[in-house]
């Protein structure tokens, strides 16, 4: 969204309200209204519905040191349960219409790498134990003045880069752009749809919802995403009626047989603090470098959404500040623990937010709606999750759009900064990581501005959070010369 547009969006809004509740999470006074939060509630919830689906898969389909599995139902309810209940505490606490869930790509490094070196219950140990360190670097103020360290074109840049990786996410979930397989021998990464080409019905209806989304955008009808969410999730249903498709990938859209499933809350609770550290086989070193890893992951993603979340909606101060940060910031390391606790994995906060922000969230009112659906989601899971992420994915596409608005911010004459915020906008999405893009921009930052000699206008925390990136970037050449790999 345009600073013009989101201007006169604050220009028009209506006078503040007596009502306590506008008063309490300044919806007024952002330019907000409670039917926008409440859109923009349904919105995120729609588009980050795929992890109540996608996180028992991840974590489900791996075995842990000694073969043991996590239950599907188990996961489900944790995953829907943490999700409900971090992102009303983020609404009411931090005020943000950012929402949270277990981490795609964290719960990815718990299945695959974490589990097979020791039992579950270790493996998510390790997360509480990543989230509580966290939370102390968050009270000790060191997270939050990284933040503030860094220079106003590189947030800039780490919103425009977050705003492609959306859009990147979106075209990959849908099918319109996937991977050619190792076997195809060609040099070309991605391709056009399964095979080069654009076929089946399940494309139509992304395409469709593509033109959609952007027509309406276009035409600045209030509830944009959201109408194309539900048009094409009913479009879906009644294409799935009739017609013989083969896959829509995770989610079927076809009426549900039984609306309501009994949650199964087994899993809650099931974690040791310290028992990686005693597991056999596995050396305090290789976890140590874990938590090192959980712990950079899960800061500079949480950074870089928060940042391009509320950049999104309008919300920086002059300084390129976030409001209530301290308290944001502390309840995504909450969520990390809440997610080792109930065995779910790291809950973070989640980029799709930015679906809620394009249909007018700029509050925590808006996480009410979206936390109360997650809780609905425990007993209401077969309806709440027949949104395929062919309807949900034009979604992201578009907010990827609005997001890439503030590259305009961004002086390119100047290479200091120019260089640097070029590299975070490529490499998230080509790496598919908002890490890795943050880590490639901070250090581009510090070599240019130390090549220049100007190294004195680096912030003294840039340069510690540069050197840690360089070992992050450079952990498995670290493990073999320790010895932990």
């Amino acid at each position: 969204m345009s600073e013009s547009q989101k201007v006169a969006d604050r220009s028009g809004a209506a006078p503040p309200s007596a009502n306590s509740v506008d008063r309490f999470f300044k919806i007024s006074e952002r330019g907000s209204t409670f039917g926008r939060e409440i859109r923009g509630g349904f919105a995120t919830f729609f588009t980050m519905a795929y992890i109540l689906v996608l996180n028992p898969i991840i974590l489900g389909s791996a075995k842990d040191k000694f073969g043991h599995q996590l239950d599907a139902v188990q996961l489900t309810t944790a995953t829907a349960l943490v999700a409900a209940v971090m992102t009303i505490i983020m609404g009411v606490g931090g005020n943000l219409p950012l929402a949270l869930a277990a981490g795609l790509g964290l719960n990815a490094v718990v299945a695959f790498q974490i589990a097979p070196l020791m039992s579950w219950d270790d493996a998510m140990g390790l997360i509480v134990l990543e989230g509580l360190l966290i939370c102390v670097l968050v009270v000790t103020g060191l997270r939050e003045a990284v933040m503030h360290a860094i220079p106003q074109p590189l947030k800039q840049a780490i919103s425009v880069g977050i705003g492609l990786f959306i859009a990147f996410i979106g075209f990959v979930d849908a099918g319109f752009v996937s991977r050619i397989p190792d076997a195809a021998n060609t040099t070309v990464p991605v391709q056009l749809g399964g095979t080069g080409t654009l076929a089946g019905w399940p494309m139509l209806v992304f395409c469709l919802g593509v033109l959609l989304t952007i027509g309406l955008l276009a035409r600045k009808v209030k509830g944009a995403i959201l109408i194309s969410i539900v048009t094409m999730t009913a479009l879906a249903i009644v294409i799935n009626s009739f017609a013989d498709i083969k896959s829509w990938g995770l989610t079927t859209p076809s009426w549900p047989d039984n609306l309501v499933d009994a949650p199964d809350f087994g899993l809650i609770g099931a974690f040791d603090l310290f028992g990686a550290f005693g597991a056999p086989g596995v050396g305090v070193i290789t976890v140590v470098l874990l938590i090192f890893t959980l712990i950079l992951s899960d800061f500079f993603d949480t950074m870089g959404t928060v940042v391009g979340i509320s950049a999104e909606a309008g919300l920086l101060d002059e300084d390129g500040k976030v409001p209530n940060l301290g308290r944001v910031l502390l309840i995504d390391g909450a969520a990390a623990v809440a997610g080792g606790a109930a065995s779910a994995s790291s809950a973070t906060s989640y980029i799709e937010s930015a679906a809620g922000v394009g249909e007018g969230s700029r509050t925590g009112f808006s996480n009410l709606v979206t936390g109360g659906l997650f809780g609905l989601a425990l007993f209401l899971t077969p309806l709440l999750t027949i949104v395929p992420l062919q309807a949900a994915a034009p979604a992201l596409v578009a907010v990827g759009f609005l997001m890439m608005t503030q590259v305009k911010h961004i002086d390119w004459d100047r290479y200091d900064i120019a260089i640097p915020a070029f590299l975070t906008i490529a490499v998230m999405p080509f790496t598919y990581s908002i890490t890795n893009g943050i880590g490639a921009g901070f250090l581009a930052y510090v070599v240019i501005k130390t090549v220049l000699g100007k190294a004195r206008e680096v912030h003294w925390l840039l340069w510690g959070t540069s050197a840690l990136f360089l070992v992050y970037f450079a952990i498995d050449p670290i493990e073999q010369l320790l010895g932990a790999k």
